[in-house]
């Protein structure tokens, strides 16, 4: 069984290397990924992310942040999700795009970046850096803006670089005091049946589980925003 998952977790990883510049080669503007809309009165639960919130290979209606919305929906939260993800980005392109992301308010902001930094080999410090800086331009702009940070995890073939980009996550987390989703790929990345054929990008089943993983963190947070 261990052969079988690592041999899993090898071909996600190499499949994504592959695609990576093909994937990039798509994506998006990034003022197209997110026109300001003014006048709006509920609250927003803006995802900052790259192909994985953008939904590549699926339906935009079946990404992850369509999924959250219809859970929060359900739940009695009145949030919209603002999907601002782009294909290929780095928590880098991420902080480039940001300043316009802000433009509109921002009551909850889910990064969810830094997989494609690891994926390219870029230093662990450089994308802790990246994190850091797209929460506190944030929390400049918006100091009420509750910040969520999603975790990404490296294959464990790329030796001791994997311990070094995991935790930076958890640190960034705690330095900044926001709230974790310590995996976003948990139960997902690997998992043949959960995944497209090119053993990167989740099926709609899985755009469903990683909506749960985050679910799961961020609805007592948003209950406990809501008050009594």
């Amino acid at each position: 069984m261990l052969q079988i998952a690592t041999r899993a977790c090898l071909g996600w990883f190499f499949g994504w290397t592959f695609l990576l510049s093909i994937v990039a080669a798509f994506a998006a503007e990034p003022s197209a990924a997110l026109p300001p809309t003014p006048g709006q009165t509920n609250r927003n639960f803006v995802v900052l992310g790259d192909s994985l919130a953008a939904g590549y290979g699926v339906d935009l209606s079946e990404a992850f942040p369509a999924i959250l919305q219809k859970q929060f929906k359900a739940s009695g939260l009145d949030y919209t999700v603002v999907n601002a993800g782009v294909s290929g980005d780095t928590s880098a392109g991420a902080l480039r795009r940001l300043d316009w992301i802000l433009r509109r308010p921002v009551d909850v902001l889910l990064v969810e970046v830094g997989g494609n930094d690891g994926l390219r080999g870029q230093t662990p410090a450089s994308t802790k850096t990246n994190l850091q800086s797209i929460i506190e331009r944030t929390r400049k702009k918006y100091p009420q803006a509750q910040i969520v940070l999603a975790g990404m995890r490296m294959p464990p073939n790329m030796g001791s670089y994997v311990e070094q980009f995991d935790k930076l996550y958890a640190e960034v987390a705690a330095e900044q005091k926001v709230a974790l989703v310590p995996f976003l790929l948990a139960g997902v990345g690997g998992v043949r049946e959960l995944n497209q054929e090119d053993g990167i990008h989740p099926t709609p089943e899985g755009h469903r589980k990683i909506a749960t993983n985050v679910f799961e963190v961020v609805k007592p947070l948003l209950e406990k925003r809501a008050g009594p």
